[in-house]
């Protein structure tokens, strides 16, 4: 646990890259505490971590180097220019499958999250495990601790599998997401349990014109039976970085507890792009303050270029079957002027415990709501919705 494996490891991976062509190879971490910096994976190959195994971010930043900005970022999601490379990383690779024995990878983040607080960071943190370009990913049956930033970041990915997995953040350290699929198509999320500093599961598609410039939206994803505990964020969140656009995301069984937000989709002027055809159903919630949320004006962009009248688009979102318990807040529904949030259809949701004085808040949004508790605002009581309303919810419920 002491001394730096890095040149190991990536002399095992490079040695390994040779049996791509003729079936691939796997890499197994047996019990122990490895220290490592930063390395990169492979095609056709398999990251095993044994029992007992720990996979342990080394403590020594020279040991994350830096790496250019994701195009559809534009800079470094927290400081201009270019970023630390995650802990695990892989670029172009395809067929690869990290997984074990319930092992572990621990990032060691209180480091960074150090730098953070005191202002003292130089570059954007590094992840804890990102892939980018990549196809045929499945991440399954570890632990993940502690990520400098966000957990596990697939970007520019298809056909992503991440499932049976534990992430463990301390519920204030900073912007330690769980798992942020991004500018990603055909992903699975499940049977996952987070604590986490910041969203459980966060879908984007990139920031501001630098996004909507590469145009590559996040689609057909699914995230379901999801648990888990953020006192400052969202169970599952949709943005804020958003402009490639996000479309046909289903989210269900999920339960969330102790959070600020339950799903919250978030938005801003000058973010462009869309979010289109969400279903959430089937979400169960203890003591979440906001359980459903709409949210705009964050005011976070990448630099001055950003153009306010980049309008983001939301319509269709259907959720059902959503029960809250010990809510502080009944839901908070805020659309964008310019750009009302239109066709969002709510039947059988409650929101139990409120005092009989808390109401909704709506502001530019438009659809039709059945069945709710406390009662909906009345721009959520458009009767020539409802037939609409009805017919959706029964399609995609799948009765």
């Amino acid at each position: 646990g002491r001394t730096s494996n890095t040149a190991a490891f990536r002399r095992a991976v490079r040695h390994m890259q040779r049996f791509g062509v003729s079936g691939g190879a796997q890499l197994n971490v047996p019990r122990g505490r490895w220290v490592t910096g930063s390395f990169n994976l492979t095609s056709n190959f398999t990251l095993f971590l044994e029992e007992g195994a720990v996979i342990l971010g080394s403590q020594d930043p020279e040991e994350w180097p830096i790496v250019d900005s994701l195009p559809s970022y534009g800079r470094g999601r927290e400081r201009p220019g270019a970023r630390h490379i995650s802990l695990i990383h892989g670029d172009g690779l395809s067929n690869v499958v990290i997984t074990g024995q319930n092992g572990t990878i621990d990032g060691q983040g209180k480091m960074w999250w150090d730098m953070w607080w005191s202002r003292t960071l130089n570059h954007t943190r590094g992840h804890l495990l990102e892939l980018v370009n990549s196809s045929n990913i499945l991440i399954s049956n570890l632990t993940f601790r502690n990520s400098p930033f966000w957990t596990i970041h697939p970007v520019y990915c298809s056909n992503v599998v991440i499932k049976n997995m534990t992430i463990l953040a301390p519920l204030n350290a900073p912007n330690t997401d769980g798992i942020d699929p991004d500018s990603s198509a055909h992903v699975c999320i499940e049977d996952c349990y987070i604590e986490s500093g910041d969203d459980l599961v966060a879908v984007k598609s990139g920031w501001d014109q630098y996004g909507i410039t590469m145009a590559i939206p996040s689609f057909d994803i699914i995230i379901r039976r999801v648990s888990g505990t953020t006192p400052t964020c969202s169970g599952v969140g949709i943005g804020s970085e958003m402009s490639g656009g996000v479309s046909d995301v289903t989210v269900e069984d999920l339960y969330i507890r102790d959070s600020a937000a339950g799903v919250r989709l978030k938005t801003d002027k000058g973010r462009g792009g869309y979010i289109a055809n969400i279903t959430i159903r089937n979400i169960t919630m203890e003591r979440v303050k906001i359980p459903i949320r709409f949210s705009r004006g964050a005011n976070d962009h990448p630099d001055e270029r950003s153009d306010p009248k980049a309008i983001p688009k939301v319509k269709d979102v259907f959720i059902s079957n959503v029960v809250s318990i010990n809510s502080t807040k009944a839901l908070l529904l805020e659309g964008i002027k310019e750009a009302p949030y239109e066709g969002i259809c709510m039947r059988s949701v409650r929101i139990l415990g409120l005092a009989s004085s808390v109401k909704w808040n709506c502001e530019f949004v438009s659809g039709f709501a059945e069945g709710v508790t406390p009662v909906p605002c009345p721009r959520l009581q458009n009767n020539s919705s409802s037939s609409w309303c009805s017919y959706s919810s029964t399609f995609l419920s799948g009765n």
